[in-house]
Parts: structure tokens; C-alpha cells; sequence
């Protein structure tokens, strides 16, 4: 037609990119955004001024915002199509304040195609080292975990509510070589000891880049209201799991102490660990999300770095 405007074939990528608001954007979430490339146009929301050129460096586009603070999160309505939920709750409490304000923000206008959250393996308390599945109840054993039950039970019927696909995610010990706090070898450095082999529980594991692998794959892929494990292929004691970092890392193997001796040595939280056994099934995971892990147990994700 004379004098059409046809829009160009750069125009009509941009409009087909997907938009992705990623709430919680931390180690694994940067993660995502290297995997991503550019593919997606991609928010960060952040509560911190200081990490707004990082963010922007990694190709998200920032956004200032507290989950803390309702007002803040004005900006958040009909924002993105897809939503990756990476912040925890508050430190206090049995229930998630935070996914409560976060879901009446996304509520205020169009509501997101889809909608991840990266829980806890926490919520399933101690299960005495048995091989479990997602139908397996939650039974919490603290408060840290409970408010993550809240916030599932949230996010589940909101999707439910608004017809939104809401896929939890329930994740274990997340570790990587290049993750701040979250590789063993720093633990070994301390010289922190382990629980002697006929009291130690059962652990689980997931690489930090096969994480993010499994958050993007459940925004395009996760089943709606399901809950996936996203965990490695590992059945590892915890001893076990550092004595095998401290191989590969040419470190000291860790001394063991008895279980009542335990007290004397570990941080309450570190005891919390400690009292919780399991070892999780995630055949789930690969099945429904078709995740090849690329780091199927630690032997080969401990000493990765991906580019």
C-alpha cells in the first residue's frame, strides 16, 4: 500500500523478544542473565542503588524497588510475560510478607504468562536419609523453612486464582567455584569439621550454572502449580561431599566429631543442617523440564567455571 511503514525485520525481533522480570537478581540469578545473551529483554528488580551499573552491565535493565515496601514496587504491573522469583523472605517470622507484596504488585494489571519460584529443600524437614519425591509432604522443622511453605502456598493459588502456570522449584545446597559463600573449600579453609560417618545425614546438591539452566527451562517449560526438584543426581553424605572437595581442591580432609560433640563445635543453623537427612529424587526435573545436567553430581561441577 503506498505510503505503508512496514516495520522492519529488526523492529519485529524486538517485539517477539521475550520480557523477563527477574525479582532476586543474586549469583544465580546473573547467571541467568549470562545464559540468556541478550536473547530476552530482561528487568532486575533491586532494592540497592550500588548495584545498578553491575546489573546494567549484564544486560538487565534495573529497577529500583523494596519487597519490603509496596510503594516501591509500583513499577511492576504488566511489566514482563514471565517472572523469576529469587528472593527469599524476611529473616523473621512463619509467613513471606515479601511474595505476598510481590504477587499484589504483578495483580494491578496484566498478569505474567508464567511465574518461577526457586524454594527450598528445606521445607521437607528431616526425612531419617529416605529417597523422596515431590509428593512427599512438607513437615518443616523451623521457621526459616515455614516461610517458604507460605510463600509456595501463595504463589500456588495465586496461579490458581488467576490462571497464571506457577512452577516451584525446591532446591538444595546450591555451590559453584566461582560463587561467593557458596563453595565448599571455603568451609575447609576454616578447618570447620564434619559429623563422624555413623551420624551424618544425607545432603543434595546443585550446581549453581545447572540451576539457572533449570530456572529458564521451567519459565518456557514448568508445568502450571507443580513442584520440580531441582537438584543433581548425587546421594552424598555431607562428610562425604566435603572430604571429595577437600581431594579436589589438594586441602586437608575435614576432622569428624561425634554427633554429641556437634553442639560445642556448630552454629545453631549449622546444626539445623545437620539434623535434616534426605536425598532427593529429580527424575521429575529432567523428565518434564528435558534438563540435561551438565553437572550431574559434584566430582564434576566442583571445579567448574563456565565462560
Amino acid at each position: 500500500m503506498p505510503g505503508a511503514n512496514p516495520a522492519s525485520p529488526s523492529v519485529n525481533r524486538r517485539r517477539r523478544r521475550g520480557r523477563l522480570l527477574i525479582v532476586g537478581c543474586g549469583d544465580v540469578g546473573m547467571r541467568v542473565l549470562r545464559q540468556l545473551a541478550g536473547r530476552w529483554t530482561v528487568f532486575a528488580l533491586t532494592s540497592s542503588a550500588a548495584r545498578v551499573d553491575e546489573l546494567r552491565a549484564a544486560g538487565a535493565i534495573p529497577l529500583i524497588g523494596n519487597l519490603d515496601d509496596a510503594v516501591s514496587l509500583g513499577r511492576l504491573a504488566g511489566l514482563a510475560d514471565r517472572v523469576l522469583h529469587l528472593a527469599p523472605p524476611a529473616a523473621q517470622g512463619r509467613t513471606d510478607e515479601r511474595t505476598r507484596r510481590l504477587l499484589q504488585a504483578l495483580s494491578r494489571s496484566a498478569v505474567p504468562a508464567h511465574l518461577v519460584y526457586a524454594s527450598t529443600s528445606g521445607v521437607y524437614g528431616d526425612c531419617g536419609g529416605a529417597r523422596i519425591d515431590e509428593t512427599r509432604r512438607a513437615n518443616p522443622s523451623n521457621d526459616r523453612a515455614w516461610r517458604r511453605v507460605d510463600a509456595e502456598e501463595q504463589l500456588r493459588q495465586w496461579g490458581r486464582v488467576t490462571g497464571v502456570p506457577v512452577t516451584v522449584l525446591r532446591v538444595p545446597g546450591i555451590y559453584a567455584f566461582d560463587r561467593d559463600g557458596g563453595h565448599p573449600r571455603e568451609r575447609l579453609g576454616k578447618g570447620l569439621p564434619v559429623l563422624a560417618r555413623e551420624d551424618d545425614v544425607y545432603t543434595n546438591h546443585i550446581q549453581a550454572d545447572d540451576l539457572a539452566r533449570a530456572c529458564l527451562l521451567a519459565l518456557m517449560r514448568g508445568p502450571a502449580q507443580r513442584i520440580l526438584h531441582a537438584s543433581d543426581d548425587s546421594e552424598l553424605l555431607m562428610g562425604d561431599y566435603f572430604e571429595l572437595a577437600a581431594t579436589m581442591c589438594g586441602l586437608p580432609a575435614p576432622a569428624r566429631v561425634t554427633r554429641a560433640e556437634a553442639p560445642g563445635v556448630f552454629s545453631p543453623m549449622q546444626m539445623s543442617f545437620m539434623n535434616e537427612s534426605r536425598r532427593m529424587d529429580n527424575r521429575r526435573l529432567k523428565r518434564e523440564l528435558r534438563l540435561r545436567l551438565r553437572y550431574p553430581t559434584p566430582r564434576e561441577g566442583l571445579l567448574a567455571v563456565e565462560e
